[in-house]
């Protein structure tokens, strides 16, 4: 299913795993992972990888996305020896531009006193392991925001469009995002990284619902 917001076209392909286009048809991926791929597209013009976690940084998943030219942008804290192609380094918090794209990068994590812990209490995602990602696509603000509890400095961002992670467990769940799509106001969400394994199963519509009443556009894409 594709979804329209203005000259972007947004695909999400499974899981955390998404696909934009815009109007002068640059296509951009964003943490593609080959379980949800189909075949080998190879249309892509910049690819972004937000983090290390095996659904989200996949060698595989990027050579079938990416196109012979492509830029592929990873975060900087991420080992990329197995990647046959040349990187450009994502800082955790830092403005660029890549291939043309202005990109703003954020921290992106779980809180140590937060819920989002495994077994001996420690963040399933540490501060400094991952990023999310502001894009300037075709005059719009798009917000990737990877896997990550609702943080503080999140609030401070307006984007057009706004990708959280609904499924808990490793990230925020539907009531922290739909916390954040409150502080945020975005025109559109499109949620993702839910529904894939049973610890991220979650009710979608319920959250839907909740957007909805707060005046934002949802898609569950």
């Amino acid at each position: 299913m594709s979804v329209s917001y203005d000259d972007l076209q947004f695909e999400r392909l499974g899981h955390a795993s998404v696909r934009v286009e815009t109007s002068d048809g640059t296509v951009v991926y964003v943490d593609p992972w080959s379980d949800v791929v189909e075949g080998d597209p190879s249309d892509g013009d910049v690819v972004f990888v937000t983090h290390a976690d095996f659904d989200h940084y996949d060698p595989d998943g990027i050579e079938a996305v990416a196109g012979p030219d492509a830029t592929v942008a990873v975060f900087e804290g991420v080992d990329t020896s197995d990647l046959d192609r040349d990187v450009a380094d994502l800082a955790e918090r830092g403005e660029t531009v890549v291939d043309g794209i202005d990109v703003v990068t954020e921290p992106a994590y779980n809180e140590p006193t937060g819920g989002h812990v495994d077994e001996d209490g420690e963040p399933f995602h540490a501060q400094g392991e991952g990023i999310g990602i502001v894009l300037g696509l075709a005059g719009n603000s798009v917000f990737v925001v990877g896997d990550s509890d609702h943080l503080p400095h999140h609030d401070a961002l307006s984007p057009d469009v706004l990708i959280p992670p609904i499924g808990g467990h490793y990230t925020m769940d539907r009531h922290e995002a739909a916390e954040l799509v409150e502080e945020t106001d975005p025109d559109l969400v499109l949620p993702v990284h839910y529904d894939t394994f049973e610890p991220i199963e979650t009710d979608a519509r319920a959250f839907a619902d909740v957007v909805e009443g707060l005046g934002a556009r949802v898609e569950l894409f």
